[in-house]
């Protein structure tokens, strides 16, 4: 098993075909010890279970462990609790690991931000994330890779959705 089309097995070893893929692994990844590989990521969400599952399953490993941040209630599918109260509170914490990620790079060009719109922390948080990391890196670039809730889903989840957007 390997990611697809990045030159690294689930162990987060070296094993790429092209050499393109090699000398660009720090792209996306960070060098730790024994030449293995640790994606550069900041995991969030505004309750614990998503990150125990997370962390628990087949690529949990690879993850650095500071580089999980949730908070204990959630948002409850409510985008406000996402933007201006939990996930108000737990932003900061979230932007220094993003810092620490950042200060770590040779030459940092940008952030991925990949969210689902359909929830409270994905939809509320997410925005407010976007908002505070372009404000502190205002010259850098911003791509947001958003799952769209389906037409025929609830009125809420659409209702979210525009207020992401």
């Amino acid at each position: 098993s390997s990611f697809s089309g990045n030159g690294l097995h689930f162990v987060a070893s070296k094993n790429g075909e092209s050499d393109l893929q090699l000398e660009r692994i720090n792209v996306y990844y960070n060098e730790a010890n024994g030449g293995k590989y640790v994606p550069r990521a900041v995991l969030v969400d505004l309750e614990p279970g998503t990150m125990d599952s997370v962390r628990s399953g087949t690529f949990g490993a690879l993850f650095r462990p500071d580089n999980f941040v949730f908070g204990q209630s959630g948002a409850g599918n409510n985008w406000a609790k996402g933007h201006y109260t939990e996930g108000a509170e737990l932003v900061d914490s979230v932007l220094d690991v993003v810092r620490k990620e950042a200060e770590g790079c040779d030459c940092l060009q940008g952030f991925q931000l990949t969210h689902s719109l359909g929830g409270g922390t994905g939809s509320g948080m997410g925005t407010l994330l976007i908002a505070k990391i372009r404000e502190e890196y205002p010259d850098r670039i911003m791509a947001s890779f958003s799952v769209v809730p389906s037409p025929k889903r609830k009125v809420l989840e659409r209702t979210r959705l525009k207020l992401s957007v």
